[in-house]
C-alpha cells in the first residue's frame, strides 16, 4: 500500500475512533449540562466531516500556491493572534483569551499560526540555508518570527501550543543543518525563558508541584493527574469495556478533551492502548516515508514540520496523562474533543497528501 493511503486511513481510522470515545467520555457529563447525552460527539461529527473535506481539498492544492502566498498566510495569522488578545473580540476559556466565540462554538487562531509559521520556516529555510552557519544572518531572522508568534501565544496564555510550536521549529533548523552551538545556547536560553515564566505566573509553579506529588493538593492542582491514573490502573489488559468508565462520571474534569486516552485505557486496556500507539506509529512512519522522498526542500521541510508538531502535541499530551510532566492542556491530536484542533490538523495532513503526489 502507497505511503499516501497508509496515512489517510490511518487519519481516518483514529477520527473514527476518536467520535467514539468522545460520545463513551462525554455522555453523562453532556446530558446533566445540555439534556443531550449527544452534545458532544455531534459537534465534534461535524467538524469530522468537515476535517475529512479539508484534507482530501488541501491534497488537491498545490505546494507551490503556499510558497506563493506564505508571507500573506503569516501576516494574517499574526493579525488574528493580536485580534484575539482584545477584549470584546476574543473570548476568555479556562482562564486563556484564546478563542473566537460564534455562538458556542470557538476558534483557536494560535492552531492556524503554527501551520503559517511552518510554511514560513520551511521557505525561508529551502531559501537561505546556506546562511544557517551564520547566527545573525541565517538564525535571527526566523527566530524573531517564531519569538513573536510565541509571545502572542504566551499573552493568552497558552503554554502548551507555545511550546509545541517552538519545538517544532527548533527541529526544523536541526534537520536543516544549524549550527550545534545554537543549540547548546538555545538550550540554555529556553532553560531561563522556562524559570521566568514559572516566575511570572504562580500557577505555573503550582502545576509543577502538583506534578512532582499530586497528593499534595489532591483536590486542586493535583486533582486532574490522580483521577487520570485513577482510570489507566483499573484498566488492565482489556478494560472496563466500552461505556463502561467509572471516572467519566463526574470526576474526571471534561474527559473528552485533554485526557480522553484515561478513558480510553480504562475502557479498553493496554490493548486500546497498543491500537492508539500503533495508529499513530503508522501515521507517522508514512508520513516520514513521505517527507524523505519529497522532490524539493521546501516540501520536504514542510511535512516534516507537520509530522513534528503532530509528534510532539502527541507525545506532550500522553506525558501529561500518564503523571510524567505537568498539566499542558494539550489535545490528542484526531481523538481530542475540539474544532480547531481537529480541522487543522486534518487539513495538515492533506498538505502532506499533495506532496506524496510528487514523491
Amino acid at each position: 500500500m502507497k505511503h499516501s493511503k497508509i496515512l489517510f486511513f490511518s487519519v481516518l481510522a483514529l477520527g473514527i475512533f476518536g467520535l467514539m470515545m468522545i460520545y463513551s467520555a462525554s455522555s453523562i457529563w453532556a446530558d446533566f449540562k445540555f439534556q443531550d447525552s449527544f452534545h458532544y460527539v455531534k459537534y465534534q461529527g461535524v467538524f469530522f466531516l468537515l476535517g475529512v473535506i479539508l484534507m482530501i481539498l488541501f491534497s488537491k492544492i498545490p505546494v507551490s500556491f503556499y510558497l506563493k502566498h506564505v508571507n500573506l498566510i503569516l501576516f494574517l495569522s499574526i493579525l488574528l493572534l493580536i485580534l484575539v488578545l482584545i477584549p470584546g473580540i476574543g473570548s476568555v476559556r479556562n482562564g486563556s483569551r484564546s478563542w473566537f466565540g460564534i455562538g458556542s462554538l470557538g476558534i483557536q487562531p494560535s492552531e492556524a499560526a503554527k501551520i503559517s509559521l511552518l510554511l514560513f520556516t520551511s521557505k525561508y529555510l529551502s531559501s537561505n540555508g546556506e546562511y544557517l552557519s551564520r547566527f545573525w544572518k541565517g538564525l535571527v531572522p526566523i527566530l524573531a518570527i517564531t519569538l513573536l508568534i510565541f509571545g502572542l501565544i504566551m499573552l493568552q496564555p497558552d503554554l502548551g501550543t507555545g511550546f509545541i510550536l517552538l519545538c517544532s521549529i527548533v527541529s526544523l533548523l536541526f534537520i536543516a543543518g544549524a549550527s550545534m552551538r545554537f543549540f547548546i545556547g538555545g538550550g540554555v536560553v529556553g532553560v531561563l525563558g522556562i524559570i521566568f515564566l514559572i516566575v511570572i505566573a504562580p500557577y505555573r509553579m503550582k502545576r509543577i508541584t502538583s506534578f512532582l506529588d499530586p497528593w499534595k493538593d489532591e483536590l486542586g492542582t493535583g486533582f486532574q493527574i490522580i483521577q487520570s491514573l485513577y482510570a489507566i490502573g483499573p484498566g488492565g489488559l482489556l478494560g472496563t469495556g466500552y461505556l463502561h468508565s467509572i471516572q467519566k462520571q463526574f470526576y474526571l474534569p471534561e474527559p473528552q478533551t485533554d485526557f480522553i486516552f484515561s478513558i480510553i485505557t480504562e475502557e479498553f486496556g493496554v490493548f486500546g492502548a497498543i491500537v492508539v500507539a500503533s495508529l499513530f506509529g503508522l501515521l507517522f512512519y508514512a508520513g516520514i516515508q513521505i517527507s524523505l522522498r519529497a522532490k524539493d526542500s521546501f516540501s520536504k521541510y514542510l511535512s516534516f514540520g507537520i509530522l513534528f508538531q503532530l509528534l510532539f502535541q502527541t507525545l506532550l499530551n500522553l506525558m501529561v496523562v500518564v503523571g510524567m510532566i505537568p498539566v499542558t492542556g494539550v489535545t490528542l491530536p484526531f481523538l481530542s474533543y475540539g474544532g480547531s484542533s481537529l480541522l487543522v490538523s486534518m487539513a495538515s495532513i492533506g498538505i502532506v497528501l499533495n506532496i506524496s503526489k510528487n514523491e
